[in-house]
């Protein structure tokens, strides 16, 4: 069960895991970002996975970050994640910027994928998005 991040820094455990996600110098100045602004959130399942969204709108939302502890990936926990999010908050429309380390995960999970080429110099991105049906 995903649990709202409220702890003013992230844990020493917490950090670990996000810097799966980040750049470790940026771990706190992200974990910052989702306390400041208001349409970002950050939600923990226990300190072991967390993913970080931004709402778009009502029914949009971008997954800014998510990682997964290495001892516990390819558990489905990724998904579960994705999954409450959609209903906590209702989305219609998920969707994420990945590089090519990531964008298997989202292939897998049904999300459609669109290459964004070599956005920074020698790292394809890729765009991938999944809508919903209507509720």
């Amino acid at each position: 069960m995903l649990s709202k991040a409220t702890a003013a820094y992230p844990s020493p455990q917490l950090k670990e895991v996000m810097a799966f996600a980040m750049a470790k110098d940026q771990v706190e100045v992200e974990y910052a970002q989702y306390a400041k602004n208001p349409n970002r959130h950050l939600y923990l399942m226990e300190e072991e996975a967390f993913i970080g969204i931004e709402l778009k709108d009502a029914s949009r939302c971008e997954i800014r970050h998510i990682a997964v502890a290495g001892d516990c990936r390819n558990s489905g926990t990724g998904l579960r994640m994705i999954e409450d999010i959609i209903k906590l908050h209702g989305i219609q429309e998920i969707f994420a910027e990945t590089d090519v380390d990531a964008v298997g995960f989202y292939r897998k999970i049904g999300f459609n994928i669109k290459s964004l080429g070599e956005k920074y110099p020698g790292r394809e991105r890729f765009y991938c998005t999944k809508t919903l049906p209507s509720k």
